[in-house]
């Protein structure tokens, strides 16, 4: 049975109204938390290379000109949004370490997976949301600052590796600004999806000691991040 126009147009103009007039979140005093996973692309380098102690001379020669690179890696992340007005928030994030992996150009030949380790780089980010909370699509622009350390920093066991970094690898922490975009788009006035693009120019004085020599350098990671999280207001 076919209902009559004359019932289904003001249904149909109720629900266009009401969907209209839904207020999402995002809005002054909310919080929204959020969960997904990132994608880190690093686009590594590293500067030149200077060693000491008694088979500095040995190594000096191999390491000459080296460069590095570090494979992408992916991570879950949590995160937590507080509004303090209807377009300026501030969101805190953090992640499960995940593991970078250095690869390594000498003059004596590429070794792969020299040596990795985890990376810890909670952030803080303050943003900007386009649109008003009634916007089902909110795109935004963020700025803020990540705290950089690295764990677990070991060499492998290819025996140049092992003679220039056997003893240890050490990799320093660092302070670094986070350049962010993206778009948070709302299901409901409770969940939500944000899709965002961030980059961290990041760099760390790396520090390898093997057998009668530590050698020193510059790395450089720069990584950009590719994250979607599904977030809840609460």
């Amino acid at each position: 049975m076919r209902l009559k126009s004359t019932f289904v147009q003001p249904v149909l103009g109720a629900l266009i109204l009401s969907a209209c007039g839904m207020s999402f979140a995002q809005k002054a005093g909310d919080w929204i938390g959020y969960a997904g996973v990132a994608s880190i692309n690093p686009s590594a380098s590293v500067g030149p290379l200077s060693s000491v102690g008694p088979a500095a001379a040995t190594f000096g020669p191999v390491t000459a000109g080296a460069s590095a690179s570090i494979g992408k890696t992916s991570t879950t992340t949590l995160s937590a949004l507080y509004m303090f007005t209807d377009n300026v928030g501030a969101e805190f994030t953090i992640g499960v370490p995940p593991t970078m992996t250095v690869d390594v150009q000498l003059t004596s030949g590429p070794k792969p997976g020299a040596s990795s380790a985890k990376a810890l780089f909670p952030s803080a980010v303050a943003k900007y949301l386009f649109n008003s909370p009634s916007d089902a699509v909110r795109p935004y622009l963020g700025v803020g600052i990540t705290s950089t350390s690295f764990t677990s920093a070991t060499a492998n066991n290819d025996p140049l590796v092992q003679k220039l970094a056997g003893t240890s690898v050490s990799l320093s922490s660092s302070f670094n600004p986070v350049i962010s975009g993206g778009a948070v788009v709302n299901i409901n006035d409770r969940w939500s999806l944000n899709g965002s693009v961030s980059y961290v120019p990041m760099k760390s004085n790396a520090t390898f000691v093997g057998t009668g020599t530590t050698t020193t350098g510059t790395l450089t990671i720069n990584p950009t991040e590719y994250v979607l999280r599904v977030g809840y207001k609460f």
